[in-house]
């Protein structure tokens, strides 16, 4: 029973906080202080992730096998190895670049509350 109460409470206590933010961010916006989610700092990460996924991708590219002659650089480690890393590190670098935010903005929308 208590666990009940604790969680109901909880829910209204998060409701109340949804409300005061919503009214901060109306009061912020009457002031003429728009915020994005995303910064600058946040749309130069992204891009530079999406440079290393293309770095990666291009890579990966090359020349196949063309009728009975065999190529051997299909093996190559930069095509089979380093490419895929590279790729890979790109896209779960841009999950970071997304969340990413400057302890400056955080104090900021702290000290605001």
């Amino acid at each position: 029973m208590g666990n009940e109460a604790q969680n109901v409470a909880s829910l209204l206590n998060n409701n109340n906080m949804a409300k005061e933010e919503k009214k901060t961010q109306v009061e912020n916006m009457e002031k003429g202080k728009v915020s994005y989610p995303l910064t600058k700092i946040n749309f130069i990460l992204m891009g530079i992730c999406l440079l290393l996924i293309v770095i990666g991708f291009g890579m990966m590219t090359g020349s196949a096998n063309v009728g009975d002659t065999f190529n051997k650089d299909i093996f190559e480690s930069s095509r089979v190895t380093t490419g895929p890393i590279i790729a890979f590190l790109g896209f779960v670098l841009m999950a970071f670049a997304i969340i990413y935010r400057k302890k400056d903005n955080i104090d900021k929308t702290q000290t605001e509350e």
